[in-house]
């Protein structure tokens, strides 16, 4: 009886790609329109406080934001990446000096090959062989993890059908199948030729769409997430008119990742009225955009000590931590910490701590013994 429940139930699910009039999305742009004019408004902010801000604070800002996304990104599926080494490879792609570490990874590389062309490059033509590019981009090897997959290609549906999962090795949830892998071809060039088509849309619920439609076709073995994502920020780099990043979607949908795949399981499992996916997408992207403000509050910050310090005598290991202790620094600093950082002893550490105290860097935290931490002054 209950067996017989269970597949009754399962039978009845029918995903929106299965709809008849399957991809034509509707929507109540009444619902819609006060929301949207509030999140073009500050686009338009975001920008305008930029074009005003110095060009090394400017290339600082975009430099932060495009590590964050890249990061991000990769972190939502799972796989945490070196931060030092995507910030160094996005500076040298574009050709900003910072000091960091140098990149050996090609998988690193690859992501952030992908992200800078879909947001440098967001005015070129999104094609087939472009996707195919970025694809086998992510995959460097030919394989994700242990397992071999079909790379710079359309998923082939030997392993069956695909379906979109969270959760750890065991525990997956099962969110919605995408369509058979048959129909990826055609379904594709739907995409594509909707994607590259003049309509009477604005350029950020395009956005929205693309991201739901993208996700939902799912076209390739893996890395389907991050290519979505890129495609995201390159309509949202033509919605804002440049490729310059100053928020990043990608960091805040990884803070929001239950809420974002209840949402896309809820969208898959309606009808082809989006309205509520297109007001969660447009109020994540308003959240996304208040990191703005922290990023410029830590740029400024930074700025403004160095300029105060700029004639201060510091030996490598101080400039090291405070690089740290002026980024998001997490926990207490305390001599050992300190040592451990920046591969030194303990005494050399304490020294170094001191020196700055009696420069008046830093200072020391409530405690003492064992326990003194110290902080910025």
């Amino acid at each position: 009886m209950n067996r017989m429940y269970i597949y009754r139930i399962f039978a009845a699910i029918m995903y929106i790609h299965q709809i008849k009039q399957w991809p034509n999305f509707t929507w109540d742009y009444d619902q819609l329109s006060t929301r949207l004019s509030e999140i073009r408004y500050r686009q338009g902010s975001v920008l305008g406080k930029m074009d005003v801000m110095g060009f090394k604070l400017k290339e600082e800002a975009i430099l932060q934001t495009l590590t964050l996304d890249v990061v991000k990104s990769s972190e939502i599926e799972g796989e945490l990446l070196n931060t030092d080494q995507v910030r160094s490879s996005i500076a040298k792609h574009l050709g900003i000096k910072v000091g960091g570490v140098p990149v050996k990874d090609r998988h690193v590389e690859g992501v952030v090959e992908m992200m800078l062309d879909a947001t440098q490059q967001y005015s070129s033509v999104l094609t087939k062989e472009r996707l195919y590019s970025w694809h086998s981009a992510l995959f460097p090897t030919g394989r994700s993890g242990i397992s071999k997959i079909v790379v710079g290609q359309w998923r082939q549906g030997i392993k069956g059908p695909m379906q979109v999962v969270s959760g750890a090795a065991g525990r997956e949830r099962v969110h919605f199948e995408a369509p058979d892998a048959k129909l990826v071809d055609k379904e594709m060039d739907l995409f594509l030729t909707w994607f590259e088509g003049q309509q009477q849309l604005d350029q950020v619920l395009k956005a929205a769409i693309a991201h739901l439609w993208f996700v939902t076709v799912h076209p390739f073995d893996d890395g389907n997430g991050r290519i979505t994502r890129a495609i995201t920020d390159m309509q949202l780099a033509r919605a804002d008119h440049t490729g310059q990043r100053f928020y990043s979607m990608s960091a805040q949908i990884q803070k929001e990742r239950s809420a974002y795949y209840h949402i896309l399981e809820t969208t898959q499992k309606g009808n082809l009225d989006i309205t509520g996916w297109l007001l969660w997408f447009l109020n994540c992207l308003d959240r996304a955009m208040d990191s703005t403000g922290h990023i410029l509050a830590k740029i400024n910050k930074r700025s403004t000590f160095w300029d105060v310090n700029r004639q201060t005598p510091l030996n490598g290991r101080q400039q090291k931590m405070l690089d740290i202790m002026l980024d998001d620094f997490y926990g207490k600093l305390n001599v050992s910490k300190w040592a451990k950082i920046t591969g030194c002893s303990t005494d050399t550490a304490l020294r170094d701590i001191q020196d700055l105290v009696a420069k008046g860097i830093l200072e020391k935290e409530d405690g003492g013994g064992r326990s003194t931490s110290y902080r910025l002054k």
